[in-house]
């Protein structure tokens, strides 16, 4: 059958694209588009291969691993291939690769399940013990030589506890925290920042000066191997060893059963936000290393080996326009509208551009295609614009002069633009947004909309106002009526009682946020001692410098704000002390195992510890409860076997609503 036109040229323009995006990617470390819409356009080019075998050329890029090396190295030649691996994109794809590995093998077959770290591969060479070579990926038989730079990697070991001859594989990755304080410190350094962890250590693996490769706080994680004098039979034990020859490895999940695995991939989904280094998927093995061998090999992966990826975290979009929001402190953000698109099963049609002096850096302009970040409960943020893809329509993006909700002046501190009218109404309804957040008093259902509904109705003239609402009062907003107006005022009714820490966060102090709170709520056993508090006071706590003191200070000397705080208190706020009663839930551990259908796990941990409970991650006989959602875990059976007592999500919503009523009624 003659192949059709059409496909002949949609084959030849996803090739072009591919290795333009290949270059960009491996050769220039700078991406053009986002590793989804990469993926679709690899798969839709193996699809149309797959169907038109006739069209599959040796140099097409779905018969390659990755990019030549680069000039700038020496380069080094793999002594077993280095391939890549092919990809499940969701459950279903997930048990059909399973099942087609059993196929294969003709057996039941064991599995090992590791997480797949989001970095850049790296190959080591040890001959007797000593590390003599260091090797990337590269095309998957060719790649650079990078000894100097690995050699300053902390986690990967100079000589092993053994004398053995053995080639190691594993990931350079670079832990969340640290990739964050690596691209805030570049951009105030007037640096292009990272796009991402991968690329951050991508970026700090090929640098041609090892020292600054060697300021960069890479790690490297195990998880292969290429030549070995070792015979492993399963790659479990191969994990083990590589932890006692000294590397870091992942404690790997074995079992034969699919629905197991299916249930680890949902797990580590959900931790994936908690876990230190990003993810983006889990990497399923044949745990039988004799088997490979039977199973083989396509051109470009393994037949015994598979990755199972997440919903992915980047997608490349349109910037639509930038509009400007001024914040409870005056600071006026831009925040960018962009064409909606789908990121980690989350539609998202806006994102943050942090400040004026960012964005500027960033060089965004109106109708770019940009990249956009979503990683867990964290606002959506572009990464980088795509200059290589503008049209020439482009224009840039206007920088206020006047507060856009006043009109009052506008200046510039540091990199922040900002309305100096502190009467300014965009101010007070991001105050109020700010006090009935989750961290702060978490009144459920004073969002933004209702904020602005009680400052436009006069209603809320200060931050005290809140707490002396009534249903009355609340029943003359838009939109409102006899059950919305009752369900907000027993929210705020339940909100008075409030830990120190988090009526600190609530008051909306410049540059104290959780963690400060905290710290000032430790040293400080009561708010009259803070407020007394000098500068010199504040700047002995670690963690504390003299611009948060000053803001501080600042803060507790204003009038208005005195008067504010001693309000709250006569509406019936009351501060939580650590040395006071913590709620009826004091003493109770709570663990959770599933998927929540109520709110988020961090939701419900948060409820339990408002009301004095703790939360743990795992079972021991120390659990009062474990909470049960959808496809739980091995935690309920080992709760089972604890006889720990076990709750649905509504029984444990009922548990909280009690305890949130004893609290209103004084009985906490």
């Amino acid at each position: 059958m003659a192949v059709p036109k059409e496909v002949k040229e949609e084959v030849e323009r996803l090739r072009e694209l591919i290795r333009k995006y290949d270059y960009y990617y491996y050769v220039l470390n700078n991406p053009l588009v986002s590793d989804a819409e990469y993926d679709e356009l690899k798969r839709r080019l193996m699809e149309l291969e797959q169907r038109y075998p006739e069209l599959i050329t040796p140099d097409s890029p779905t018969q390659k691993v990755g990019a030549p090396p680069r000039r700038e190295f020496p380069q080094a030649r793999h002594s077993v291939p280095m391939l890549s691996l092919d990809d499940a994109r969701n459950e279903q794809e997930i048990r059909e690769r399973l099942r087609r590995i059993r196929e294969l093998a003709g057996m039941d077959v064991e599995f090992c399940v590791e997480p797949k770290f989001d970095g850049t591969s790296l190959e080591l060479v040890y001959e007797k013990g000593v590390l003599v070579r260091a090797i990337t990926r590269g095309d998957g038989y060719v790649g650079e030589d990078v000894t100097p730079n690995a050699r300053t990697i902390r986690t990967v070991p100079l000589r092993l506890f053994e004398d053995v001859s053995i080639e190691i594989r594993g990931e350079v990755v670079m832990p969340k925290r640290a990739f964050q304080e690596l691209n805030k410190r570049l951009i105030e350094e007037g640096q292009r920042p990272f796009a991402n962890p991968r690329n951050a250590a991508a970026g700090s693996l090929m640098q041609l000066d090892p020292r600054i490769t060697a300021q960069r706080p890479l790690d490297f994680i195990v998880w292969g191997f290429g030549k070995s004098e070792i015979e492993f039979k399963k790659q479990s034990e191969f994990l083990k060893k590589a932890r006692e020859l000294g590397f870091k490895a992942p404690d790997p999940f074995v079992t034969k059963d699919d629905e197991e695995i299916i249930r680890h991939y949902r797990e580590w989904e959900a931790k994936r936000d908690s876990y230190d280094y990003e993810l983006d998927g889990l990497v399923i093995k044949v745990n039988d290393i004799p088997l490979w061998d039977r199973l083989g090999y396509t051109a470009r992966a393994p037949r015994w080996a598979f990755a199972a990826k997440f919903k992915p975290r980047e997608r490349t979009t349109r910037l639509l326009n930038v509009v400007w929001q001024v914040g409870r402190t005056g600071i006026i953000t831009p925040v960018a509208e962009l064409e909606p698109v789908e990121i980690g099963g989350v539609i998202v049609s806006r994102a943050t551009l942090h400040n004026v002096e960012i964005l500027k850096k960033l060089g965004v302009m109106i109708g770019d295609w940009v990249v956009v970040s979503r990683a867990g409960d964290v606002i959506p943020q572009i990464i980088k614009p795509i200059p290589e893809r503008r049209t020439g329509k482009e224009r840039p993006v206007p920088i206020p002069d006047r507060c856009p909700v006043c009109g009052g002046e506008v200046v510039q501190e540091g990199p922040y633009l900002k309305c100096v009218n502190a009467s300014c109404p965009a101010r007070l309804v991001a105050s109020i947004k700010h006090l009935a957040s989750r961290d702060a008093f978490d009144v459920e259902g004073l969002g933004d909309k209702t904020a602005r509904l009680l400052v436009e109705k006069g209603l809320v003239k200060d931050l005290a106002d809140v707490f002396k609402l009534t249903k009355e009062d609340l029943l003359k907003l838009p939109g409102f009526a006899e059950v919305s107006a009752e369900q907000l005022y027993l929210a705020i009714q339940r909100s008075k009682k409030v830990p120190y820490h988090r009526f600190i966060y609530a008051l909306g102090i410049p540059s104290v946020g959780q963690a400060t709170a905290k710290l000032l709520a430790q040293h400080f056993p009561r708010l009259e001692d803070l407020m007394k508090a000098t500068k010199l006071d504040l700047m002995k706590i670690k963690g504390i410098g003299p611009e948060t003191a000053n803001a501080i200070v600042k803060y507790f000397q204003d009038e208005h704000n005195r008067r504010t705080i001693q309000k709250m208190f006569q509406y019936g706020v009351k501060i939580l002390y650590e040395d006071e009663s913590r709620g009826p839930l004091a003493g109770k551990i709570f663990v959770f195992t599933g998927e929540l259908d109520c709110c988020p796990r961090s939701k419900a941990k948060k409820m339990v510890e408002e009301l004095g409970g703790s939360v743990a991650n795992s079972v021991s006989r120390k659990v009062t409860y474990l909470v049960v959602g959808k496809n739980p875990g091995s935690k309920l059976q080992k709760a089972q076997r604890y006889g720990i007592p076990t709750l649905s999500e509504e029984e444990f919503l009922r548990m909280i609503e009690e305890a949130r009523k004893r609290i209103v009624e004084g009985n906490g």
